[in-house]
């Protein structure tokens, strides 16, 4: 890599776009729903109660339908899953995460059409509206 004026100007262009996205409406949702769900007390039972219900079902996994209340089990962990993803704290975080991908994703997608059409971009998302239909959700360029 040469490094020359081309170069800073770049490092300070990309620090400006670190700056406005760190400033940005959708960032600060994020971290506002990320730290109301972390503060509270009823999704960290929920979490609690959830890990559990996991290890226990991790114990008994490798033997399947031979273990005991395999399928109890099996049920459990789905039933806290959901309660914990239900949970509206924790769905609100979900969505402004959501939101905040997506904000990243176009990004991503901005900057790879400035310089050529013909380069992918990972979106990470299977139902992203504004990428190439032909890549099957694994690319957008």
């Amino acid at each position: 890599m040469i490094i020359n004026d081309a170069f800073f100007q770049l490092e300070d262009q990309n620090q400006r776009l670190i700056q406005e996205i760190l400033a940005s409406r959708c960032y600060k949702n994020y971290l506002q729903a990320k730290r109301q769900m972390n503060e509270c007390s009823e999704v960290a039972q929920l979490k609690k109660t959830f890990q559990a219900e996991k290890d226990k079902y991790e114990q008994i996994a490798a033997y399947g339908e031979y273990s005991p209340n395999y399928r109890q089990q099996q049920r459990n962990v789905r039933l806290s899953k959901r309660a914990l993803d239900l949970n509206e704290k924790v769905a609100a975080y979900r969505l402004a995460e959501t939101d905040f991908q997506q904000l990243l994703d176009e990004i991503g997608i901005c900057l790879a059409k400035t310089i050529s059409s013909e380069i992918k971009v990972n979106a990470g998302n299977p139902f992203f509206e504004t990428g190439n239909p032909s890549c099957k959700g694994n690319c957008h360029g």
